[in-house]
Parts: structure tokens; sequence; C-alpha cells
């Protein structure tokens, strides 16, 4: 099953999953950033690893295995809107899954968990949904939960902008964040966010393991143009000035996202083509000048 089956899950994938490896393909960067994170989330989710090397190498359970099992199964991917964390996150828990040969589900929680306003709402859908994440751990599978736009259910509760509900729902989040301790290594949280610094103090004080997002350096976005414009009979040349226009523009020096190059640049510049001829050098330079890099965030609000 790919979509959800409620309101509580956008997605909910078996792992390995075919389709997320060839995501995992197209997602530029993905395999460089994945050896460099991988080992630590592994130490995460690999209880039975853990125990085989300590057995190997001392000859016995050590107690850094304690120690390392008691860490909050709680990973961060934040970063700019565009730069790749949900796809990441996906690409990610099915690569670890299929790395531990270990059956798995993957869940992504809807943003319709946030209810619709009334009393105790949101925190009895977020009960829900870890309470069926749990169920699946609870079979020896590892389950994979990610929440995408993490701050708008785990935002500050400091703040006076925080209203009651909003501070019931983090408080609950935080009790299911340590609740799934228990399953010892077979439940994994990856929150993704554009505002890591807007995040509750006592869920960054649980985070094991975070990961930046930045936006495309001059190799990644080549390698994107590359990739997508594949049989276009584009030049080197072409493509080395497509790199240049899409680098750090403007008073905040920013470049093009991953997502403003494939969503918005690329299909303007098939809109001049299509029907009636192929995408020439022209309809690429028109789609730069007319497609403007997505704000950051942390050019639109201060940081708290």
């Amino acid at each position: 099953m790919r979509e959800g089956n409620s309101a509580l899950f956008e997605l909910e994938v078996p792992l390995p999953d075919t389709l997320l490896t060839a995501q995992a393909q197209r997602l530029v960067g993905f395999r460089a950033r994945y050896e460099r994170m991988h080992q630590n989330l592994r130490l995460l989710i690999d209880k039975d690893g853990l125990e085989a090397w300590s057995k190997k190498y001392y000859r016995r359970h050590i107690a850094l295995i304690d120690s390392l099992l008691d860490r909050y199964p709680l990973v961060v991917f934040h970063g700019d809107v565009g730069t790749g964390k949900t796809a990441t996150a996906e690409a990610a828990a099915n690569a670890l899954a299929e790395e531990l040969g270990k059956d798995a589900m993957l869940f992504k929680l809807s943003t319709q968990v946030r209810g619709s306003g009334n009393v105790g709402e949101m925190s009895t859908l977020i009960n829900q949904a870890f309470e069926i994440v749990g169920k699946v751990a609870g079979k020896a599978k590892l389950s994979f939960l990610i929440i995408d736009e993490a701050d708008s259910l785990a935002a500050s509760r400091s703040g006076n902008q925080s209203h009651h509900e909003d501070k019931v729902a983090v408080n609950t989040l935080i009790q299911k964040i340590d609740d799934v301790r228990r399953f010892s290594g077979r439940v994994l949280v990856i929150l993704c966010t554009n505002r890591f610094d807007a995040l509750d103090a006592a869920i960054l004080r649980r985070v094991a393991y975070d990961e930046e997002f930045c936006r495309p350096d001059d190799a990644e976005r080549r390698e994107l143009f590359n990739l997508d414009c594949e049989g276009l009979g584009l030049t080197a040349s072409v493509i080395d000035e497509l790199v240049e226009l899409t680098g750090p523009q403007g008073p905040h020096k920013l470049g093009f996202t991953f997502s403003d190059i494939r969503t918005r640049l690329l299909p303007e510049a098939l809109a001049h083509a299509y029907p009636s001829r192929k995408i020439d050098h022209g309809d690429l330079i028109k789609a730069v000048s007319r497609v403007t890099p997505s704000p950051s965030v942390e050019t639109t609000e201060p940081r708290k």
C-alpha cells in the first residue's frame, strides 16, 4: 500500500520498495549523503547488529550498547524548502531496510493530523498514529515514521503565539517519542523541517542525529541538469551556463533549489517549446529569467 488508508498517514509503504529505490537513483547527492550518515542511523535501529559487534570484538555485551539504546530514536532533517529533505528521508529508510535485510514499514504522517481545531483532537490523532507505528514494531519489524513540516507539530511552547492546543500536542509528541524507546531500535522517527530553530527545546534535546540540507552547489546543479536534460542535445557549455545562472544571486545570494529547477525552471522551458518544436538554448535562458529562486525561510523570518 503506497497511500495511507486513513487521515493519519499520507503514505504507508512496506520496505524495501522498488519505487523508492528508483527515486533514490534520481535524487541528486543522495548516495554521498547516505554514505555519510547511514552508520549514525544504523546505531539507532540495529540492535542485533550492535550485539553481534560487541560479542565479536569484546566477547561480551559491553555497557556502551546500553547507552546507545537509551538514546531517543529521533532524527531531524532540516534546511530550506526544496532541498530534498523528505525525499531523502524516504529513500534513506528504504536503503536502511534493504541494508539490514529486515521487513519494515514506512509511515509518513499526514498534515491532517493537526485536526480541525476541536479540543484534544490533535493529541488524539498523534496518539493513534504512534499506536499504529508501535503495533508494526511490536511484530518484530522496523517502523520508520516521517513527520514532514515538523515545526507545525513540534513548535516551541514558550512563545506567546503558541496556543493551548499546540502546547498539548507538543507534549503528546514528546511523550510518544519517549515511549518508542521501549522498542529497542525497531522504531525511527524522522522530523523534516524548514525551521529548525522553531522546534521546541525539549524536542531538540532528544535529537540523536541531525542533518542539514543546503541548496545545491555547482556540482549538484550540474548533475541535476545532466540527469533531467538527457536526450535534449544540450552541449556542455550550455549546461555550464545554466549552472552559473542558477547559482547564488541577489542580495541574499540565494541559488536555485532542486525543486526550483525540477518543478519550475524546466517545465517553464518546456512550455516555450511544446507542442510544436524541440527545447532549445533560448527556451532555457528565458526560463531562468522568468523563474526566481525560492525565498529562504531565514531571510523571511528572524531566528529565535
